[in-house]
């Protein structure tokens, strides 16, 4: 029986096959390009940051791509306003053009060649000054610092931490070059971490974001490593006899769920990270993969044909018997788990298609939320209000951000290029 998505790299259904790992160009540019329309979107206006047109990066533009993009604002036209943090508005003026709040500010360069980056956030209606914030950067961090005010303006606004600072892994192949690529939350400034001339797939970001694991084919068969993205360095995590797959790291980063074919079937193994042999999770003659953690780390969730066909299971930590938790629809596979708790977004093959969805755990219902038929790899932003996956649009591959609801996707794309496996990094510490 094959259960194996043409797209779907996480799951070992595609690693025991060795040439699963289909060809995919390599970029590093991305273009948000953002449609649907949110209920509830708080409308705000971005002025022009002041000395921007001398800037390398045009700050007030990341900015309101990154509110727009997390499906809580629209933006109220605010070009050819002059203004910095310095600067009260007229703030009647800017209620009577539909705004709530404004962002002002301002990007000087230094004279020893670092940027200074300062910002206002104003409630229009209250006509009131919710306070700023200034950012010294290397000219290579202007990006980042455009980040980090998106994050100030969405957690004064909705008293949510922003995850617009936080990071995304994803691979890429160009020609016969495999590329672990660690970019911004919305794709740009990518860095190459680890290129290879044999497959790299799977990258998980460990709980602190230190570390990236990922599979490995260097070796002719699935090993898996785990990579420091500060340093550079890495560790050999997993090499056992047959292939070793599908990295999962537990909330506190003390252990790592795999699934391994050391002893003939592909089962679902617990690797303590300091040491010691592999302990056996799973006891079937089913193949068990694509383990997920639970975030308060009392519940694994993984994917099984022991039914006849793959659905996703959770179990204990532990081990033993495991419960079936998805039931519509007879393939559905890629868990990943919401921070906070409350949502499982999987893919499920309706008709031929592959399609995102999400499940609210609480309550078992489940809404399909894109309407392309090729999505892969979901992964959700610390806050848990978006979801990154890859999936295929007009014939290309494309990485692509939604909200839960689906109403606001962001499609992050570059010219003639195609990428895959995104994973969502945590908050920074």
């Amino acid at each position: 029986m094959s259960i194996t998505s043409p797209l779907n790299r996480r799951s070992v259904f595609s690693l025991l096959a060795a040439g699963a790992v289909l060809p995919f160009p390599a970029f590093a540019q991305f273009r948000v390009e953002v449609s649907g329309v949110g209920m509830t979107q708080l409308p705000i206006a971005i002025a022009p940051f002041k000395g921007e047109a001398q800037s390398p990066q045009k700050i007030g533009s990341i900015v309101k791509a990154d509110l727009e993009r997390s499906g809580m604002f629209r933006t109220v036209d605010a070009m050819g306003v002059v203004a910095d943090e310095n600067t009260r508005p007229d703030l009647a003026s800017w209620r009577q053009k539909g705004a709530d709040a404004m962002v002002t500010g301002s990007v000087s360069p230094l004279a020893d060649g670092r940027f200074e980056v300062r910002l206002r956030l104003w409630d229009v209606v209250r006509e009131q000054d919710l306070g700023g914030q200034s950012y010294t950067v290397a000219k290579a961090d202007l990006r980042l610092a455009s980040h980090r005010v998106s994050d100030f303006v969405y957690e004064k606004l909705t008293g949510e931490k922003g995850i617009f600072s936080t990071r995304i892994a994803y691979v890429t192949k160009a020609g016969q070059r495999y590329t672990l690529w660690v970019a911004d939350s919305d794709g740009e400034s990518a860095q190459s971490a680890l290129a290879s001339s044999e497959p790299i797939i799977s990258p998980a970001w460990s709980p602190n974001g230190a570390q990236l694991a990922y599979v490995s084919f260097e070796s002719r068969k699935p090993v898996i490593y785990s990579h420091e993205v500060a340093t550079g360095k890495r560790r050999l995590l997993a090499n056992f006899r047959g292939s070793n797959s599908a990295p999962a790291w537990s909330p506190d980063g003390s252990q790592m769920v795999a699934t391994l074919s050391q002893a003939g079937g592909s089962q679902l193994y617990a690797l303590p990270l300091n040491g010691g042999e592999p302990k056996r999770l799973t006891q079937t003659s089913s193949i068990d993969t694509e383990p997920a953690f639970s975030p308060d780390g009392r519940s694994i969730y993984f994917v099984s044909d022991r039914g006849g066909s793959p659905q996703i299971y959770r179990m204990s930590p532990a081990g033993g018997n495991a419960d079936r938790v998805t039931f519509t629809g007879n393939y559905n596979i890629s868990p990943a788990l919401s921070p906070d708790g409350r949502w499982l977004a999987f893919v499920s093959r309706i008709g031929g298609a592959f399609k995102l969805h999400v499940m609210e755990l609480a309550s078992g219902a489940t809404t399909a939320i894109t309407d392309t038929s090729a999505d892969e790899s979901p992964s959700f932003a610390p806050n848990s209000r978006l979801i990154v996956y890859a999936t295929q649009q007009q014939g290309k591959e494309a990485l692509m951000t939604t909200t839960l609801d689906g109403k606001i996707k962001a499609r992050l794309s570059g010219a003639g290029g195609d990428i895959r496996e995104p994973d969502w990094g945590p908050f920074q510490r």
